[in-house]
């Protein structure tokens, strides 16, 4: 009798080899109403999800990328907690199987004395073989996706749970990629506390939180730019690293960035954007700058980056959502504008 018809095992798990002591099995793990199912990092222990047909047409041997941390294995590590328990529970059925099959051995041909000495003690052994009925294996209900991302360069369809950098299978994400995830992050941020009780709305206005939320954002956007842009140039300039020694954060900076660009035989960035863009980035940054370092009052800096502002030296400044929202949009043409920059 084939091993797979000798040992009886739940829907979704099947015996397929046997070599001496050693058991093959096969166990499903099944996709959630999309097609996608779990993947979980053995580093971080962070989910995320993969389109079942594009994952299994991938080569035996992959090795997958976490999409949040970047730990980089062999894919069979990446089993879900729940997926395991379904698979333990399988290898608990025929285990359960093995050790009635070696009792039912042991015992097989075994007879009840039919004397006993009277200074001495008999045993007595009963074996019944009850019939096995195996458990049906656990379901998974993991975290379902919201949103389906396809990788630009292997078009592999994943879903995600937080911020990420990595794709499943190719690795670090371009920079370009990166940045525009989290410009949408910002603006997914404001549409949350758009969505605020009035009530809970009024109460954080009124303690000054609406404000620091929009000094951040101000703050993220600067950020964004300075990994994006840094990355692009380092990535398409051989000498980077020299040409950027002993200049700072220049990132950080627009003119110099966009100079730095030109020098190396790039487009200069100004000529792509049109010129009420860049003066209102070139407004957004020098706001952010004097909320970092000087508590948001206006000094002679900022008025010289900002010659058309009204406000007054000593004077502090007022952010407002639609200033932020603007300012997303301009830094996403930004982003876009530097991509292109160095795109074959």
């Amino acid at each position: 009798m084939r091993d797979s018809d000798r040992y009886l095992m739940p829907e979704g798990a099947k015996v397929v080899g046997r070599q001496d002591d050693v058991f093959e099995m096969r166990i499903t793990i099944p996709s959630d109403e999309h097609g996608f199912f779990g993947r979980q990092c053995p580093s971080c222990t962070q989910i995320f999800r993969v389109d079942s047909s594009d994952y299994d047409a991938l080569p035996d041997d992959l090795e997958l990328w976490c999409v949040y941390c970047g730990h980089h294995t062999e894919h069979s590590e990446f089993l879900t907690q729940q997926q395991l328990d379904r698979a333990m529970r399988a290898v608990d059925d025929l285990g359960t199987q093995l050790i009635q099959e070696a009792i039912n051995d042991a015992f097989r041909g075994l007879t009840r004395p039919r004397s006993r000495r009277r200074s001495g003690f008999s045993i007595e052994v009963s074996h019944r073989n009850k019939p096995f009925y195996p458990q049906p294996l656990p379901k998974i209900n993991e975290e379902q996706l919201i949103r389906v991302r396809t990788c630009a360069t292997c078009t592999l369809r994943y879903a995600v749970f937080g911020e990420h950098r990595f794709c499943p299978v190719c690795g670090l994400l371009p920079a370009e990629v990166v940045a525009l995830d989290a410009l949408a992050a910002e603006t997914a941020r404001l549409d949350g506390l758009a969505q605020l009780p009035a009530e809970v709305s009024a109460s954080l206005r009124e303690q000054g939180v609406f404000t620091r939320i929009w000094v951040d954002t101000l703050e993220n956007l600067v950020g964004v730019v300075e990994a994006m842009t840094s990355k692009v140039f380092h990535s398409s300039v051989t000498d980077a690293a020299t040409l950027v020694k002993g200049k700072g954060n220049i990132f950080q900076r627009l003119d110099d960035t966009a100079d730095l660009f030109a020098a190396t035989g790039h487009l200069d960035v100004r000529s792509v954007i049109d010129t009420p863009t860049w003066q209102r980035l070139q407004e957004a940054w020098a706001t952010r700058h004097l909320f970092t370092h000087n508590d948001g009052l206006v000094d002679a800096k900022y008025l010289a980056k900002v010659p058309g502002s009204t406000a007054k030296t000593g004077q502090r400044l007022t952010i407002t959502e639609a200033m932020c929202r603007q300012a997303i949009t301009d830094t996403e043409a930004l982003c876009r504008a530097i991509a292109a920059l160095t795109a074959p």
